[in-house]
């Protein structure tokens, strides 16, 4: 019942919070600049555009166009492309797989480099290999993600020539529709440098993070009564003292996974990768208001889902915490 409850709450939030970004994401497109512009050529005439606008219903009331949209939006159409001719979500929809593999590609790496490296940091913190970690993290937080993409760009792609730098390469399409170039080695290597790249992001932080929790976890009571009843060294710093560390970086992971969906825009532009933050940004330039807005809606969904999925690996990872809204 408790997860029953949980999951109604969180629907009602989903609703509220998509209402509010939806509104947000409406009400900037007439700041976007003008969409006849992709549209029509500089040859027609005024009154022609006007009697577009009409047919478009650019000239409608903001209160007006805003009910038509959320009426069929209801209904799942998110608006037709300017530019593709096609109803928007679908577009969204196909650029999705690009994405969501640069985004897996870059949390594998920095969940499984900086798992290890902030646990070997926070029991060894005075070795000379720690320091190193620590100090690379520092230059890591530092350093912009599109300057890492362009340095990747550069080094691997240009003057060694080990990787491809751009596209996404050979792609092997899976029974339901969905192109994946997990399956193919070509595949595989064109999504090396922007994941390492998206990868930046995360890493240093996660690292510090791991640390800096880690150290404190073994600190505590817990751990020094786990060390008097004489258990096991790795049993208390990887079963007690690593589990609780674990709470908060999935606290932060949640939030970051959209944070990475946000940056998959810079990443996706440098490495010319066909994803969603690359359409996005065509978008913009094209003045395509309806597919800006079917993105803004996506990742507002993509936040939602994932911060609901957060919760529940909360009270996998310790029993202890209970869902919100949960009683006894």
């Amino acid at each position: 019942m408790h997860i029953i409850a949980f999951l109604i709450r969180r629907a009602i939030q989903a609703v509220i919070v998509m209402f509010v970004i939806s509104i947000i994401g409406f009400s900037i497109q007439d700041n976007l600049g003008d969409p006849l512009r992709e549209l029509v050529g500089q040859s027609v005439s005024e009154q022609e555009r006007e009697a577009l606008r009409d047919n478009l219903g650019l000239n409608d009331p903001f209160f007006v166009q805003y009910t038509r949209f959320l009426g069929n939006a209801l209904q799942g159409d998110l608006g037709t492309s300017y530019f593709f001719k096609r109803p928007a979500l679908s577009v969204i929809l196909d650029k999705f797989p690009a994405t969501f593999e640069l985004v897996l590609g870059a949390v594998f790496i920095f969940v499984s480099l900086s798992i290890p490296a902030g646990i070997y940091c926070a029991i060894n913190r005075e070795s000379w290999l720690a320091r190193i970690i620590m100090t690379g993290s520092i230059v890591g937080i530092s350093v912009p993600v599109f300057l890492t993409a362009i340095a990747m760009v550069w080094l691997f792609g240009v003057e060694l020539g080990w990787l491809p730098a751009f596209g996404r390469g050979d792609t092997y399409e899976l029974p339901w529709g969905w192109d994946t170039g997990f399956l193919t080695w070509d595949g595989i290597t064109h999504l090396i440098l922007p994941s390492v790249t998206l990868s930046s992001i995360m890493l240093p932080l996660f690292i510090r993070l791991i640390r800096a929790e880690m150290m404190e976890a073994m600190g505590t009571d817990y751990v020094r009564f786990a060390r008097a009843k004489g258990l096991p060294t790795r049993r208390v710093r990887y079963v007690h003292a690593f589990r609780n560390t674990l709470l908060p970086v999935v606290t932060v992971g949640g939030l970051m996974i959209g944070t990475l969906i946000a940056y998959t825009i810079l990443t996706e532009t440098v490495f010319q990768w066909p994803g969603m933050g690359f359409l996005f940004l065509e978008a913009v330039n094209r003045v395509d208001t309806p597919l800006i807005i079917a993105y803004i809606i996506i990742v507002g969904l993509i936040f939602v889902v994932v911060n609901t999925i957060v919760d529940f690996v909360y009270t996998l990872i310790n029993p202890m915490v209970k869902l919100p809204g949960a009683k006894g």
